[in-house]
């Protein structure tokens, strides 16, 4: 980056939140078309983060200077008590804790649980699907993710019981802070709607993990399930503080595996409804490649549209829509003085519509990953996994059962979705639908 430097170039922003007080990110949206890939400052009061969209100033932040940017200060402080010190902190903890989780989330490994994820989504497909009657659509994408998640890493380690009590308060403890992501400068002590709801979920997930970690090392981390892997890879880190680091690798690796997939699905449903010629050709090519046969892997090699029409679902709609760092040290991007202490704000949600890399960047088209066609793009014009040494480890494992997921219900059922008009995002830590969307499968 240059070293020269250029004044800051500020934006209003309070005054945009005000506007779009009911769904927030439309004011980043807003800030993001005004900024048009250049650094800016959002006026938020006494508070004043960097804002960063342009393909070059997303690889410094991540990769070039990716040690200067960590995960912590006023975004971040408030999930701390969800995020731990696992794999979604930053230093000594968060490489510890990639070393020991890294190994179950590489494409090989994934691979080698392919065809169990299939049988497991489509045996959730029997047992959740109710025909012909509506039902809440993050729900019911939720009730296949999540436990097909648990059955594949966890084995028999969280119970059926333990599953239903985790899925409610995951989604509690991603939605509950949300009014302090976009109001950061509020004082902890000052209390906010969600805080205790917030508080309430972790102790959830706490009653159901403790449990299941003690239970683990007093079985000497018998079996090969990710609680025991983890009790073994710490088996040196004893007593209450053990516990906890197990604890945070447990609680972040179940979020990464299952939080991205139940949200980016959720978005799948009303996406095919509003595109009709979309639809039809995902449809076509499901009827062709899997016809009446339960969908394995052995089908998703040829499942090239369906594949496209996740990639694009993820550019328009990313479940990690804001990913903020804190600088350590003071840095210049593109000529702009970053200063040490200050917040820089990224988002694949802004970069994914930057007109200067995506040509009509509101339009759903799924012919944008065609087969060679990445090869256009910079390659940090699309990253809805993150980029760097902190991208999402459950990348390949979402590649593999969204289209299982899809396939499996789209073979036999045609989706209805009840809803009139665009379906808009909500304020929560992850890009999620408008609460309460609705949808019936109609048999085929």
């Amino acid at each position: 980056m240059a070293t020269a430097t250029a004044p800051d170039r500020t934006l209003p922003f309070l005054r945009r939140l005000t506007k779009h007080a009911r769904i927030p990110i439309n004011a980043f949206e807003e800030a993001g078309t005004q900024a048009d890939g250049e650094l800016v400052r959002l006026s938020m009061g006494p508070f004043r983060p960097y804002l960063v969209t342009h393909p070059d100033h997303v690889q410094h932040v991540f990769v070039a200077n990716q040690r200067n940017y960590v995960r912590e200060g006023m975004f971040w402080d408030p999930l701390a008590p969800l995020l731990g010190e696992g794999i979604l902190s930053d230093g000594d903890s968060w490489q510890e804790s990639r070393r020991i989780l890294q190994p179950l989330f590489t494409a090989k490994y994934v691979n080698s649980l392919a065809e169990r994820m299939a049988e497991i989504i489509d045996e959730l497909i029997e047992e959740t699907v109710v025909p012909g009657q509506p039902f809440d659509v993050a729900k019911g994408v939720s009730a296949i993710v999540h436990p097909t998640i648990v059955r594949l890493f966890f084995g028999a380690k969280i119970s059926v019981a333990d599953i239903n009590r985790l899925v409610p308060a995951y989604d509690v403890a991603v939605t509950a802070k949300a009014i302090r992501l976009v109001m950061p400068f509020v004082p902890d002590q000052f209390p906010m709607p969600g805080d205790r709801p917030f508080k309430r979920a972790i102790e959830t997930i706490d009653d159901v993990v403790y449990p299941r970690i003690r239970q683990a090392r007093a079985q000497e981390q018998v079996g090969d399930d990710v609680v025991s892997r983890l009790c073994r890879a710490r088996q040196d880190d004893l007593g209450a503080e053990g516990d906890r680091r197990i604890r945070d690798d447990l609680v972040a690796m179940h979020g990464a595996s299952t939080e991205t997939s139940a949200t980016a699905l959720t978005w799948a449903w009303p996406v095919l409804q509003a595109y009709p010629e979309i639809a039809a050709k995902v449809q076509e090519e499901i009827d062709r490649v899997v016809g009446d046969d339960r969908v394995t892997t052995a089908h998703l090699p040829d499942l090239v549209y369906l594949r496209m029409f996740v990639h694009e679902l993820l550019r328009l709609y990313p479940p990690g829509w804001i990913l903020p760092r804190m600088a350590v040290e003071t840095d210049v991007v593109d000529g702009v003085t970053i200063e040490a202490g200050s917040t820089v704000l990224l988002s694949p949600f802004l970069t994914h519509r930057l007109p200067k890399f995506w040509d009509r960047p509101l339009v759903f088209d799924p012919e944008r990953f065609a087969p060679g066609n990445d090869n256009r793009r910079h390659r940090y014009a699309y990253w809805p996994f993150g980029a760097g040494p902190h991208v999402c480890l459950g990348q390949h494992l979402f590649m593999m059962e969204a289209p299982l997921l899809i396939a499996g219900i789209l073979r036999k059922y045609r989706p209805v979705v009840h809803h009139e008009g665009p379906v808009l995002p909500r304020l929560a830590s992850s890009l999620r639908p408008v609460a309460g969307l609705s949808m019936t499968l109609v048999p085929r």
